[in-house]
């Protein structure tokens, strides 16, 4: 549906254009705005690798599978209904991990097969579970400790200080955590209330 969208209001902006004789600007606004995304490509795939390795060496080292010990008594406590030694902890524990390093792009996968296995403790319903709302809440509201992908952006655009940022980002992103799994709570306890 959204790429219909995309497509009826880019073919209403180049009929207007037409009409208003400003297909020129057009034009250039096109070719500078295809510019201006490999630019900004090439600049956050630098930064991406470099993070993307750094999570390697991490993993290699066992730094990962420590944090994962690390986190996984509150998310024990997050997720009951999840078995403490089933994958769909570890692809949990990892997802939120990577987010914290900023690494969404890495943390998609790992999401999706924590909602795969999720599903399969929940008997493959089509049903959301409880662990897989309270996991959709959290990795939306994710804790963020290094945001590389607006580090890689102000980096590109010549930010005087790209990482000025990282405080910021850590306050807010652990208070929108707190305030999802807040909300996720008081939604949970109102629907079991009802029943």
């Amino acid at each position: 549906m959204v790429n219909y969208i995309w497509v009826f209001m880019t073919i209403v902006g180049i009929v207007f254009a037409l009409f208003n004789g400003t297909i020129a600007e057009v034009n250039k606004a096109v070719f500078d705005g295809a510019k201006e995304a490999v630019t900004l490509c090439i600049g956050l795939i630098s930064v991406l690798v470099f993070w993307l390795g750094m999570m390697k060496i991490a993993e290699e080292s066992g730094l990962l599978e420590k944090l994962a010990r690390l986190f996984r008594p509150a998310v024990k406590r997050l997720f009951p209904e999840v078995p403490p030694n089933h994958p769909a902890m570890g692809y949990m524990l990892s997802n939120m991990i990577s987010n914290m390093f900023g690494l969404g792009n890495a943390a998609t996968p790992l999401g999706i097969k924590a909602m795969e296995e999720l599903k399969k403790i929940n008997g493959e319903k089509n049903e959301a579970s409880r662990s897989m709302i309270t996991f959709l809440a959290i990795n939306t509201a994710s804790i963020t400790i290094i945001p590389t992908t607006v580090i890689a952006i102000r980096m590109t655009y010549h930010s005087a200080s790209p990482t000025e940022i990282v405080v910021p980002t850590i306050v807010a992103t652990i208070l929108s955590a707190i305030g999802a799994v807040l909300i996720d709570r008081f939604f949970y306890y109102r629907r079991s209330r009802k029943r």
